[in-house]
């Protein structure tokens, strides 16, 4: 079992082997309100029955700000913020069991029954949820139908008042060419704004299922109920809202991503700032901060909180504060990444340039290295063992030249769909697709790594066959990229990563200032597009 030990910001993964949680608790507070260190053990991070991958989750699945602090919780950390000294804190997670993932049978009887949830406003409740219309789910007593509509209700004065509304049909869904079948549909996010309550509805995506964005308006006075169906987001799933401006004229801040068949999280559009006219509501300004065009620190935004003139941004890969009424300028970002670091073994770490390599092709020494290196990821090193090795950062790196892996252009009609879905998409494949430029290389955060529960786990840099032992030797799956060639056959990087066997190190969790390169430069994939479609 993996010990978590929280010291001073740091997560420290030790080897032990207790089975209990063993919490050294600080009554002390340090000053302006920052919490002390604990110590604290933990589970192992991952089971037999996980993914590798979930190790390396941190999502954002919650915002709890107080007057000293703003804590972000994913599944099993809390990342906390400081208002004292802007200092960060990662202590072992306490996410409220409601927004906890559920089981099997939960899930299940949820989708059959979707249960009413409840929002509270000048002193009335409402109940609301949103379902499949014919409920699809097979029952004993009831065979299983197609639906062909998704609905929202709304339950009033105290159960007597109830609405109904269609949000949209399978024949709308599949005119708006964003997926053939009804996906289960939930609502995302509650919210109270300028008088009016506001919802948010995203839908299951995956083998053609599929939804339509959507934001319900309640005007408790009017009791009217408003759908809002950006044209510019049709196809993204929105997972949080959050509104500033006055009830005339609102800008909503949404956080989107997409999903698919065994990959959970998918980039989107990122932050999507959103002006309706309510006179003509789907036809609003639309405006997307994403890591192409912002100094956003993760591709997903999982959260979203507004604090007077301060825009809260939680994704997966870090956190961003950002003053929203001038979002547009960089300087008004600040933005810290989730990073994993390691002290280097006094007797130096034996570094191997890919995943299964034999034979170690450098040894860093602590004295010339410096103290601490930071992981980058994990994978086995087969299908059969649970034995793995960490990627690490190698600033030197290594070069790579990947024969029949070349740039793979696209049917215009495709390229017009995924740079709808997914900003700053090039009009072709290649290696390196899951990273991103930052300016100065491409780079790939912890939420830009699919979750990929049906094929195996995340691809990184490497060759495309698979061998006898299931594992692709896998040069880089996050490290630093810089391309050196790229043709319609070939390309060629080098990575600025290596990998380590797991015993050599104990990684301990912890948040950095995201840095930014000082002379930006435009991504070389743009030139490289034209001068290949020229030939």
């Amino acid at each position: 079992m993996k010990r978590v030990v929280v010291i001073l910001g740091f997560a420290y993964l030790l080897n032990g082997c207790a089975t209990q949680a063993d919490v050294v608790s600080q009554a002390a507070e340090a000053a302006g309100g920052c919490p002390k260190p604990k110590v604290v053990s933990l589970p192992k991070t991952t089971s037999q029955e996980e993914g590798f991958y979930n190790r390396f989750d941190y999502h954002i699945r919650n915002i709890v700000a107080d007057a000293n602090t703003v804590k972000f919780q994913a599944q099993k950390y809390n990342f906390v913020f400081c208002r004292g000294n802007s200092s960060w804190t990662v202590e072992p997670g306490t996410l409220p069991s409601s927004l906890a993932p559920k089981n099997y049978a939960e899930a299940q009887k949820d989708l059959i029954n979707p249960p009413l949830k409840t929002i509270n406003f000048k002193g009335k409740t409402y109940h609301y949820r949103v379902f499949l219309s014919p409920n699809p789910f097979a029952t004993a007593s009831q065979p299983r139908r197609e639906p062909n509509q998704v609905v929202f209700e709304l339950i009033s004065d105290k159960g007597k008042r109830k609405q109904r509304q269609t949000l949209y049909t399978l024949k709308k869904l599949q005119e708006a060419k964003v997926g053939s079948s009804l996906g289960v549909p939930r609502v995302t996010a509650a919210t109270i704004h300028g008088g009016s309550l506001w919802w948010t509805v995203a839908s299951e995506q995956g083998e053609g299922a599929s939804g339509i964005a959507t934001l319900v308006n309640y005007n408790p006075q009017a009791g009217k109920l408003t759908l809002i169906q950006p044209e510019k987001i049709k196809g993204q799933q929105i997972t949080d809202l959050a509104i500033t401006g006055d009830a005339a004229n609102p800008t909503l801040w949404m956080a989107t991503r997409l999903s698919g068949e065994g990959n959970a999280y998918l980039p989107g559009l990122g932050l999507v700032a959103y002006r309706p006219h309510f006179k003509y509501p789907n036809a609003g300004e639309v405006k997307s901060y994403n890591i192409h065009n912002t100094p956003l620190v993760g591709a997903i935004p999982d959260k979203v909180k507004i604090e007077n003139d301060t825009l809260w941004v939680g994704t997966g890969n870090g956190v961003c504060k950002l003053k929203w009424q001038a979002a547009d300028n960089p300087k008004n970002w600040s933005c810290w990444r989730f990073a994993l670091m390691t002290k280097l073994p006094s007797q130096g770490l034996p570094l191997y340039s890919a995943l299964t390599n034999k034979t170690p092709a450098v040894k860093l020494d602590p004295g010339s290295s410096g103290e601490t290196i930071e992981v980058l990821w994990w994978m086995p090193v087969d299908n059969e063992s649970r034995k793995g090795r960490y990627e690490v950062r190698y600033p030197q790196g290594f070069t790579a030249t990947l024969n029949g892996q070349g740039a793979e252009f696209l049917p215009q009609e495709t390229v017009q769909i995924r740079r709808k879905l997914e900003a700053g998409t090039p009009p072709f494949y290649w290696a390196g697709q899951a990273w991103h430029w930052r300016g100065d290389r491409f780079v790939r955060g912890f939420d830009e790594v699919a979750e990929n529960l049906s094929g195996g786990g995340p691809r990184g840099i490497g060759p495309d066959t698979i061998p006898p032992n299931g594992r692709i030797n896998s040069n880089a799956v996050r490290g630093d990229l810089d391309l050196l060639n790229l043709t319609k056959n070939s390309t060629r990087v080098r990575y600025r990563s290596a990998w380590v066997d797991e015993a050599k190190i104990d990684p301990y969790l912890t948040v950095l200032p995201q840095e930014r390169p000082q002379n930006p430069q435009p991504n070389p994939l743009e030139a490289i597009a034209k001068k290949l479609q020229s030939r």
